[in-house]
């Protein structure tokens, strides 16, 4: 049987101002894991959903080969009829029903003309097993975390009986351990001659995981590197990536004065009655003007809760202690509208559900925060607004064809460059910055820490929240770390290391070297 399972030959695809694919050639081996890496926008995912029908026959040009047959998809469908089946980085389950419901959600197991639930259940179970999920099929999926959700999506794709999986950004929302397991499970798949095609920006995975790298770079296919033949560094992607070297991912910031507290919580109390318990617990920080302040914590440890409840939109949680300071003055914020014009900002994790209107322009986007500043009366000055609109997008290098392209059809990195133009231009004091590099290639990583450092070298204020530890460590100059919804450490990035920051985030105490 030949030894190539899947080739795409000279694949161009155009969307309205832009080619997002040129003349790509991508070539997998059966069985193999085939790492697909790029910059935002270079076309990974675009290329991907060529392959898998999204983009249909007849929307591109170039030919895709398919076990030694040229293929035509039309549809999904179509390609998974053939075994090919993808998992988007935005999980496509339905919360409200069962795990076993979402397996075969689609292609329901049938007994005449009724659903054989006995027999879908039995079924399943055994696809569970496959990826090792010790889980109730009975169970709805919003009572399952992020990982395990994940695997029931390899799950579902297994149900398809999928010769080739691909896996869009599988790791993003997943920590460590939930991570760990995922590659460990993609590992075994591919020894039982499933082949893997795994799109991620996380370098360290792709290298420990990969047997082959492919590097596309605006929308061109760049080369393919043979993991088997030598070692590939993480420092040769980035360069195949950018076209350039990047010697130190944390640009450097410019000496510049700390100056006084710009915020401050203390014994910050909060009690969430969804959940029917206390969520925070006596939370004290505080941050400089001129200063960037890391928070840091697994999952579940209440970073993201802490950042809404300062914000004012905390989804109905209560307040039930401590104080707030903003440049030394008492304050309370009711909503977020109180918090903006106080001076504060908060960039969210979620920044297609929360952050951005991706069926708006960037014009729309960028001024939508601080529309007051653009009224003359009631009517929104638009010469102004343009003129606004185009000053950030030069400013911080948004890749777009005008301020009236969709931000639904910009890549990640340049999304969240939009989202962060549009709190940029509510001109605050202290900004929140909530998981800003998620899912975020090295490139716009560094112009987004480049962007980061600018701002405090003005005078501006930053938390960041952050999953990844080399991040946090990179860029703060000092750090908090979270664990079960309290403080339970404070150290400065002169003192910090991994070692001192897990213990601080597991066990609520410092390392016995770091104490």
């Amino acid at each position: 049987m030949n030894d190539i399972i899947l080739e795409m030959q000279e694949i161009t695809k155009e969307f309205p101002g832009v080619r997002a694919l040129d003349r790509v050639c991508f070539q997998v081996k059966r069985g193999e894991i085939h790492c697909l890496v790029g910059e935002n926008g270079a076309g990974k995912s675009t290329l991907m959903k060529v392959l898998s029908g999204v983009h249909p026959y007849g929307t591109y040009t170039g030919k895709i080969l398919y076990n030694g047959e040229e293929q035509r998809f039309k549809t999904i469908a179509d390609s998974e009829q053939k075994g090919i089946a993808i998992i988007y980085q935005e999980l496509a389950l339905i919360p409200e029903l069962t795990v076993y419901e979402n397996i075969f959600f689609g292609h329901e197991i049938m007994k005449g003309r009724t659903i054989d639930w006995n027999e879908t259940i039995a079924q399943a179970k055994k696809m569970l097993e496959k990826v090792k999920l010790d889980v109730d099929p009975s169970a709805k999926i919003k009572e399952l975390g992020v990982g395990k959700q994940q695997l029931v999506e390899i799950a579902k794709a297994l149900s398809k009986n999928v010769k080739l999986l691909i896996l869009d950004e599988p790791t993003a929302a997943l920590n460590e351990d939930d991570s760990e397991n995922l590659l460990k499970l993609i590992r075994e798949l591919s020894r039982e001659g499933v082949t893997c095609i795994m799109i991620s920006h996380k370098l360290k995975e792709i290298t420990a995981i990969a047997d082959t790298i492919t590097v596309l770079r605006d929308g061109a296919t760049i080369c393919s590197m043979d993991c088997h033949e030598r070692e590939i560094t993480e420092s040769e992607i980035i360069k195949n990536m950018v076209g350039r070297e990047i010697d130190n991912i944390y640009p450097r910031r410019a000496e510049h004065e700390i100056g006084e507290v710009q915020l401050e919580i203390r014994g910050w109390t909060v009690f969430d009655p969804g959940k029917d318990r206390e969520i925070l617990h006596k939370c004290s920080i505080n941050v400089r003007k001129g200063e960037i302040v890391g928070i840091q914590g697994l999952m579940g440890a209440g970073r993201t809760e802490l950042a809404m409840s300062i914000f004012g939109n905390a989804p109905g949680y209560r307040i039930t202690g401590g104080e707030l300071y903003m440049g030394g003055k008492k304050v309370s914020f009711k909503n977020p509208r109180e918090a903006i014009k106080a001076g504060l900002a908060y960039v969210t994790e979620d920044r297609k559900g929360n952050g951005l209107f991706l069926i708006q322009d960037i014009q729309y986007n960028t001024s939508i925060a601080n529309l007051e500043e653009l009224c003359q009366g009631a009517v929104i000055n638009e010469n102004e607004e343009i003129r606004i609109a185009n000053a950030y997008k030069d400013s911080i290098r948004i890749k777009a064809s005008s301020i009236k392209q969709r931000v639904g059809n910009l890549s990640g990195g340049n999304q969240q460059k939009v989202q962060l133009a549009k709190w940029m231009f509510v001109k605050p004091r202290v900004m929140i910055l909530d998981e800003p590099t998620r899912g975020i290639d090295v490139g716009a990583k560094y112009e987004i820490y480049t962007l980061m450092n600018r701002l405090v070298e003005e005078g501006m204020s930053i938390i960041m929240i952050s999953s990844e530890l080399p991040e946090i460590l990179g860029m703060s100059d000092r750090l908090y770390v979270m664990s079960e919804g309290a403080i339970t450490g404070e150290v400065s990035a002169a003192e910090a290391n991994e070692e001192k920051i897990m213990a601080m985030a597991i066990c609520g105490t410092q390392s016995k070297e770091g104490a």
